[in-house]
């Protein structure tokens, strides 16, 4: 499809900052990728937010369950009497009970039913956004890679530079002192360093940003980066099988889908308010001294309760026509979503294609200018080449140079960056040695909890 797999090497991979030196094993993309996979925080913040919503099940499937309370009661109370004879008479008495209700509910208007679908919609609508989100992480921590391994190559391609104008600059000041050469031109030499030093400067800087960019996502600071191979191996072969790829398995679609599946069910359940309940209630109670000639005083009861819904203001109304309004909103945002990914899916084909192709023109360039360099070089040797022909031709070849990097860092990018595009970024598909996260785990775990304050891990 794209040819060979480039690997991102740049000419120089150095990195300049803190003089460190590289360790023997060298980091791979893929073991930075298992590292944020693992560790990064807004990924898990995600699996956390997946967990919280798998509860939303078991919450939904209580409202047929039977509710269960206990009550009890004392008190004090005091009569006094006084006949028509004139005697009085005082009681005390300290009346007290204990009391147990069972209520179960028979019949809610569907609102158990529609309102369980509604949650496992959510579920799943849940997974997807986390598998959305382990891809937006994945591909954050790819160009985070990519771009240390560009910056620090380019530190050393201008800390080169830099040794190249030091060798210039006393190579004009030898020539001027033997009356060979000008102060001109040792000065056109010694402006050229000046600029180098400062571009240097600024190259050291991306890469102390790029760097605690790395540190960000991965959790760890760069330490002898691999080059990184693209991901083209596990792109479609063609344009249109990528479209299909991510217009059918994208998970910002699919979790859409499953959203609007959930509003609909939403409004199944409101309606259901406006239909009849029916409760069934059990009570048993023991009421002690309820007067001054009883002891105790046991009852049961059991009663069926028919409750059919007449008028409750518009409440309900105005909540059934929300909840469409959202359902409407929902199918609109799956229309938008589809629409996005396939911008994505296209940018990204073009943006590899190009990437590519720059690769192979820098290349080039950089073949050519390295010869013209070479060539001037000799010719100012023998008197027909100025100073400033080889500080220009250096300058072409560094320029080529970076060229290529910047160049090899995008073809790296795009190539993860349309795997995204196709809903294909993730650490199974990638092949990481890790533990996959199974959210299923957790739903199987609470979805018929009936009672439990601890998570399943513990908590």
């Amino acid at each position: 499809m794209f040819g060979a797999r480039y690997l991102f090497v740049a000419p120089v991979v150095a990195c300049l900052v803190g003089g460190a030196a590289t360790p023997v094993a060298a980091e791979t993309l893929y073991q930075a990728l298992a590292k944020a996979y693992s560790a990064n925080p807004d990924l898990n913040a995600a699996r956390a937010s997946t967990r919280a919503t798998d509860e939303n099940v078991p919450l939904a499937r209580s409202g047929s369950r039977p509710r269960v309370s206990a009550g009890a009661d004392i008190g004090a109370t005091s009569t006094r009497t006084e006949t028509t004879a004139g005697v009085a008479t005082r009681s005390t008495t300290t009346p007290g009970g204990v009391d147990l209700t069972i209520s179960q509910p028979l019949f809610r208007g569907f609102r158990t039913k529609n309102a369980t679908k509604a949650a496992e919609a959510g579920v799943l609508a849940s997974r997807e956004a986390l598998r959305n989100t382990e891809q937006n992480v994945l591909l954050d921590a790819v160009t985070a890679y990519a771009d240390v391994l560009r910056d620090g190559a380019i530190a050393g391609l201008r800390a080169r530079n830099v040794e190249f104008l030091n060798e210039q600059v006393r190579a004009a000041s030898d020539r001027f002192t033997v009356g060979e050469g000008t102060r001109t031109d040792v000065a056109q030499a010694e402006a050229r360093r000046s600029g180098a030093i400062s571009d240097l400067s600024v190259a050291r800087a991306s890469v102390n940003t790029s760097r605690a960019v790395y540190r960000q996502v991965i959790g760890e600071d760069p330490r002898g980066l691999a080059p990184a191979k693209t991901a083209e191996h596990l792109l479609p072969r063609t344009l249109d099988a990528a479209l299909s790829a991510g217009l059918s398995d994208h998970p910002a679609i699919v979790s859409s889908l499953h959203s609007v599946d959930a509003a609909a069910f939403d409004v199944k359940e409101i309606e259901g308010e406006l239909l009849p309940t029916i409760d069934l209630e059990g009570t048993l109670s023991r009421r002690y001294e309820p007067s001054a000639t009883v002891r105790t005083t046991d009852s049961a009861s059991i009663v069926g309760r028919l409750t059919v819904p007449i008028y409750q203001g518009g409440g309900v109304s105005a909540r059934v026509r929300q909840a469409k309004e959202t359902l409407g909103q929902r199918k609109i945002e799956v229309d938008a979503a589809r629409e996005q990914v396939r911008a994505a899916v296209v940018a990204g084909w073009g943006g590899l294609k190009s990437a590519i192709a720059q690769i192979e023109a820098a290349q080039a360039s950089v073949d050519a200018a390295q010869l013209a360099l070479e060539g001037v070089i000799e010719e100012q040797r023998v008197g027909q080449r100025t100073t400033l022909d080889v500080l220009d031709a250096q300058a072409e070849l560094l320029n080529a140079r970076i060229s290529l990097v910047s160049a090899q860092r995008e073809r790296v990018v795009a190539s993860f960056n349309l795997l995204a595009a196709v809903g294909k970024l993730s650490a199974a598909q990638l092949g990481l040695q890790v533990s996959v996260y199974q959210p299923e785990h957790h739903y199987k775990q609470v979805r018929d909890k009936w009672f439990g304050l601890r998570t399943p891990d513990g908590r």
